[in-house]
């Protein structure tokens, strides 16, 4: 699916506009700009048009923008993200410049970019693993008071109901004598249930999992953070079937050989200058791991 087809950056001039409106804005003609951020980082590059397919993806070293360009893209389209995203003092100025064309379905009628839409940064899954964390702690200190007050409700005396302040007691006490609920049932009911957490990994691709439901767009910052290459595979696996079978355009910015590999992905390499679309067997980080593979090559076929 391809919600957005085109995405149009400010050029040089409107840039500078921007810079001066702010300006004045900070004092007149003496104004100052405690930041130009995002301005002077694409145009200068030959960057002023960004062209989409199914999945189109962000290459490029820290500074390069691939973070920026997705901030703004979800900006613009006003997308779900957890944190908040604090640009400076430009950046929402240089989103309302940006200009984009949406695509259309299969009948040939305009698409919008679907409610569901979100950004998801590396940082939203470091923050659902210490969260997740956090409350597992939570309730593994309650256990033992829970199982006091389970066997209390369940064996003690029966509560009197003389009053609505005496309602959540009554409650509870039917809820432990209930015959078809287990003890452990009760806590999971009280104190709630732990979420299963396996390797960061493990748990972040399992988070990408539940986060990416079908026909939405997504934007994605570096989602191979704490996954090992085995995984980033299996990233890469369900990313392609969530365009190929779930109906989802995919904006993502990364490192990895392996998500930059996903099947008929664009690639927009920002350390080039002028930046240009490459395929990933182009990229220069992608050429060195395969150069050390080679150099290394006997070692990988030498028999055991």
């Amino acid at each position: 699916m391809l919600y957005l087809e085109k995405f149009v950056l400010p050029d040089e001039d409107r840039e500078a506009k921007i810079a001066n409106i702010r300006r004045a804005e900070n004092g007149g003609a003496l104004g100052y700009l405690e930041s130009g951020y995002p301005c002077m980082l694409f145009p200068q590059r030959g960057l002023s048009e960004l062209d989409f397919e199914p999945i189109t993806i962000f290459y490029g070293g820290n500074g390069s923008g691939k973070s920026t360009l997705l901030n703004v893209i979800a900006e613009k389209f006003c997308l779900k993200r957890l944190a908040p995203h604090n640009g400076g003092e430009l950046f929402l100025p240089y989103v309302r410049e940006c200009a984009f064309r949406l695509g259309y379905d299969d009948e040939g009628e305009p698409l919008t970019v679907p409610n569901e839409s979100r950004i998801i940064s590396s940082d939203d899954v470091f923050e659902y693993m210490l969260a997740a964390r956090t409350r597992n702690e939570e309730i593994a200190e309650n256990t033992e008071q829970a199982k006091e007050e389970y066997a209390a409700l369940k064996f003690g005396e029966t509560v009197r109901f003389s009053g609505m302040e005496d309602y959540d007691a009554v409650r509870m006490q039917l809820l432990a004598r209930q015959k078809n609920l287990s003890r452990r049932k009760f806590m999971h009911r009280v104190i709630g249930k732990q979420v299963r957490l396996r390797s960061n990994g493990e748990t972040a691709l399992r988070f990408f999992e539940n986060a990416l439901k079908d026909n939405a767009l997504y934007c994605l910052d570096e989602p191979e953070n704490s996954l090992s290459p085995k995984l980033q595979l299996q990233m890469k696996e369900l990313l392609e079937e969530k365009v190929r079978y779930g109906g989802c355009q995919l904006i993502v910015a990364t490192h990895s050989p392996f998500i930059l590999s996903c099947r008929g992905a664009k690639i927009y390499d920002l350390d080039s200058d002028p930046v240009l679309p490459k395929k990933w067997w182009e990229l220069e980080n992608t050429r060195a791991y395969f150069e050390f593979f080679e150099r290394n090559r006997d070692l990988f076929l030498k028999k055991k």
